[in-house]
């Protein structure tokens, strides 16, 4: 399995969550939920990195005010007001991510912690919760994800429970092997949008990986939507850990990665 010395390391945000902490089917989640008006059928799934809903990275993505942070007030879309949408940041990790503390820890055992996290036990909470929402009537589930939710968005894209997908600089992935496979399995099984956030340097997702997403996805190949968007002077974990008091890294984040994302999601969500 891809994965680097970024993937627990980074920059803790500061800033106040607006969501709560609340079960669905049975799984801890943080819910982001605007207080305005919003579309009541449509949800998106935050998966989040090693970290969990624990570190308050993740928190402090979903909302601002009253509006979701992932879908602004009043953007006209394919003629309808997309107004706002609830973002969902699951605890797939069972209550055992990496606690905060852990953050740029390097006596941490990583491969030890993963060695217990793997799909066999991370898909079926994703599971319970997807089925939860849709017994409550969300008919459109988007997905974005970072580092470690990668590979899981990329599994539920393939179980086509998802209409749109969005990942960041992606881990858990054999390069190229792992790659090259799950992407053309995304090519021909999945059929959803995919938007991919990647940067410089990432060993979990190097350039070689990034060109050859290109060449299986890029060009049109895939018809429902492909997109790589290349953050320079970013590095693995840029768009939730980075720090940002680099003025590029800031840039990656905020303005690259997080609008793109964003745009992303009005245009196909």
């Amino acid at each position: 399995m891809s994965f680097c010395q970024h993937c627990i390391q980074g920059v803790r945000h500061e800033g106040e969550p607006e969501g709560t902490l609340e079960t669905i089917g049975g799984v801890a989640c943080y819910i982001a939920t605007p207080t305005i008006d919003y579309v009541k059928d449509k949800v998106i799934l935050l998966l989040p990195d090693a970290f969990g809903i624990g570190l308050i990275n993740s928190k402090l993505m979903t909302l601002r005010k009253t509006a979701s942070r992932f879908a602004p007030k009043d953007v006209q879309v394919h003629g309808y007001d997309i107004g706002t949408v609830q973002v969902v940041v699951i605890d797939y990790y069972n209550g055992d991510s990496l606690p905060p503390d852990a953050l740029n820890d390097k006596t941490l055992n990583f491969r030890g912690w993963l060695a217990t996290h793997g799909a066999e036990v991370t898909c079926l909470p994703l599971d319970k919760v997807i089925a939860a929402l849709t017994e409550e009537g969300i008919t459109r589930f988007g997905a974005t994800s970072y580092c470690f939710g990668g590979r899981y968005t990329f599994v539920i894209a393939f179980d086509k429970v998802i209409q749109c997908a969005v990942v960041a600089h992606p881990s858990l992935l054999e390069v190229p092997k792992d790659l090259e496979a799950t992407l053309i399995t995304y090519f021909i099984k999945a059929k959803v949008p995919l938007l991919i956030n990647a940067c410089k340097n990432d060993r979990s997702f190097p350039a070689e990986s990034q060109a050859k997403a290109g060449e299986i996805s890029g060009d049109g190949k895939f018809a429902p939507g492909y997109r790589l968007e290349y953050f320079p002077g970013c590095t693995h974990e840029f768009a939730v850990r980075g720090d940002l008091t680099d003025p590029l890294v800031k840039a990656g984040k905020e303005e690259g990665s997080f609008k793109t994302s964003v745009g992303f999601f009005l245009t196909y969500l």
